[in-house]
């Protein structure tokens, strides 16, 4: 990559997550978004956009191009990774921020079709290169790594704490619930789904759901691999999740002002990922904090002798700017050597 070059970026996806970063990539002095690729038409992207930004008139649609004042973006009705031509718009990463392309097979289809790098904004389906977290374990990546994932904004907020937590006291194991926003991929209203209780409306009920951190958690902490359980529950709520984590310490003696405080070290060293706030916040009050994890002190509680439980904010926002800065990571390392050759 030439040095002062910007990073080229192809963006497939325009729901939330995917406009957050297109956001955040036009205010930044060092990522462009080349290219879109997204069922919806570029009208109706370019309204969605703007209804939810600070300043709309940043943002303009010239045909199909998406313009704001850094950089044009191609607009291109493209559903699956397999249809859309990444070599045409020289990039250097592809971010799938779909949801939906989990899978290994997918992400070979954006490589195959030209992007060096494919990175998901999700956690994988099965075996990639890497899971990089930020503020976890940046120094793990490779030049070598093609297939990556950043995670998911509950898997990262959840992995921030137990690192925090842990680089003072010893946590012998606990469980995790996510009190989740609902998803796009929920329906409002009962309609027949991918299971039961998924099937029944989004925005009437608490839903019940499995959450796949604990699954990769081992790949991103070693140290957890199996000591914590996780799960979900899906709530009428359209932005702002609260991580809800109980945990086993080792030693009797850690109290709850113990944990706050390690916290608060946390906070210190990753700075702009996590912070503690102080406050009797709600779910409303986090939604538009950049930070992967808004630790809250005034929920931290102790049970018995050894269970402490804790809470903590966090909203997609942040993990939109995790994904810029895994992309940065990678252009800092430079192309896989398959790309040079």
């Amino acid at each position: 990559m030439a040095a002062n070059r910007p990073i080229r970026v192809g963006l497939m996806g325009f729901g939330q997550i995917g406009r957050q970063i297109y956001q955040l990539a036009s205010l930044s002095s060092d990522v462009e978004i080349v290219a879109v690729a997204d069922i919806g038409k570029p009208e109706i992207l370019h309204y969605l956009l703007t209804s939810e930004v600070v300043e709309p008139q940043r943002h303009t649609l010239e045909r199909n191009f998406l313009v704001n004042p850094r950089f044009r973006a191609r607009l291109m009705q493209i559903d699956r990774p397999q249809e859309m031509p990444w070599d045409v718009f020289d990039v250097d990463i592809v971010i799938d921020a779909t949801g939906k392309f989990g899978d290994s097979d997918s992400m070979a289809a954006h490589l195959a079709n030209g992007a060096p790098r494919v990175l998901l904004r999700t956690l994988p389906m099965d075996a990639i290169d890497r899971i990089v977290v930020p503020g976890i374990n940046d120094d793990s990546a490779s030049q070598g790594d093609r297939m990556i994932s950043a995670g998911s904004p509950t898997a990262s907020a959840l992995c921030l704490l137990l690192q925090s937590v842990s680089e003072q006291y010893a946590i012998e194991c606990g469980s995790m619930t996510t009190v989740h926003a609902y998803t796009s991929d929920q329906s409002l209203q009962d309609y027949a789904g991918s299971d039961f209780r998924r099937s029944r409306s989004a925005a009437k009920n608490i839903i019940p759901n499995t959450h796949d951190a604990g699954r990769w958690l081992g790949h991103i902490l070693p140290a957890f691999d199996d000591r914590i359980m996780t799960w979900a529950l899906n709530v009428p709520v359209q932005e702002g999740c609260l991580l809800d984590v109980t945990l086993v310490m080792r030693d009797p003696e850690v109290d709850a002002e113990a944990i706050n405080q390690a916290m608060r070290v946390a906070a210190g060293k990753r700075k702009g990922i996590v912070d503690v706030v102080e406050d009797p916040v709600v779910s409303s009050d986090v939604i538009g904090n950049a930070h992967s994890l808004l630790f809250d002190a005034k929920g931290t509680i102790k049970a018995g002798s050894t269970i402490i439980k804790t809470l903590g904010w966090y909203e997609t926002l942040g993990h939109a700017a995790r994904l810029l800065e895994v992309v940065r990571l990678y252009a800092a390392l430079g192309l896989p050597q398959e790309e040079l050759s």
